[in-house]
């Protein structure tokens, strides 16, 4: 085996057969295993400099053992090596038998008797390789017949399908603990203080102007009290900062100036003022907003 297949080739077909182990084992199809893991490149150049060093030590008993032939024995040695088959004879032989074509010098027993403007043809059979690739072409045409069209198998549309579903549910799971990810539906009243915070330096960057610092109300309206021009609740809130207030006379959608994450963190911090007393509270604007799920 080792004068069929030169170290060149014998290396890196073991290395990268147990980095193939440990990929099929440990790595997952979104992410390799030496990505997921970085102790696992250390192992792969550790099992590389162990080849390497076994290879070495190989080489090198071989050459003691060579030293101590009589010349004689190290002739044969060398006479036996020589014609020892290696991996580019094993390649060009099945290359030969796969191609399946008579030598020049055998051409005449497969001529054909007919002939035109001084060519004749010759009558070479299929090639093997040819034959071969039919035949399983065949075999997985009855395959697929049968297991697509007699037992209905999941199709590409269907199997599609399942993927988007379940896409759709990893996603919805991983919102969940996302903060990053927040929309109209998924968003939560956030307690942190950390989160409340800096909700309020949002504020008080871009919204104490209309609002005043203690959410009391100037051009905007009072965020203290229990009216509201497009609901309250965190939801309508969130929805209010992203999208916009009245048109032509609400305050600017701030979606394209802040980050979801933000939006939720300066929403719940408006929600902070509910109940409180401002120094010089605006009159009341829109309509009493009750929470209706806060009864379920």
């Amino acid at each position: 085996m080792r004068n069929l297949i030169p170290s060149y080739v014998r290396v890196p077909l073991i290395f990268f057969f147990i980095w193939g182990i440990i990929e099929l084992f440990v790595g997952t199809p979104h992410e390799p295993a030496f990505m997921n893991n970085p102790m696992i490149v250390l192992f792969l150049v550790l099992v590389l400099v162990l080849i390497l060093a076994i290879e070495a030590i190989i080489a090198a008993l071989e050459n003691v053992m060579f030293q101590s032939l009589d010349d004689a024995a190290k002739a044969r040695y060398l006479t036996t090596k020589a014609s020892a088959p290696n991996i580019v004879d094993w390649v060009k032989k099945i290359y030969k038998k796969m191609l399946g074509s008579k030598p020049i010098e055998k051409e005449g027993e497969i001529i054909l008797d007919h002939e035109y403007d001084g060519i004749r043809e010759l009558d070479n059979d299929l090639p093997p390789w040819w034959r071969y690739g039919f035949y399983a072409s065949i075999v997985f045409a009855a395959v697929y017949l049968v297991r697509f069209h007699i037992f209905n198998g999941e199709n590409q549309y269907e199997e599609l399908q399942s993927t988007l579903e379940l896409a759709k549910v990893e996603l919805e799971e991983y919102k969940k603990t996302a903060k990053d990810i927040v929309d109209f539906e998924s968003v939560t009243v956030l307690t942190d203080p950390a989160d409340l915070a800096n909700g309020k330096a949002i504020y008080d960057l871009n919204c104490v102007a209309c609002h005043m610092p203690d959410g009391g109300g100037g051009i905007g309206p009072n965020l203290t009290d229990e009216y509201w021009i497009l609901g309250g609740g965190i939801k309508n809130i969130f929805h209010t900062v992203s999208e916009g207030g009245r048109s032509g006379k609400g305050m600017i959608a701030w979606k394209s100036m802040l980050k979801p994450i933000e939006m939720a963190q300066v929403s719940s911090y408006i929600m902070t003022f509910e109940g409180t007393t401002p120094a010089q509270p605006k009159e009341p604007e829109g309509e009493v907003w009750v929470d209706e799920t806060a009864s379920e």
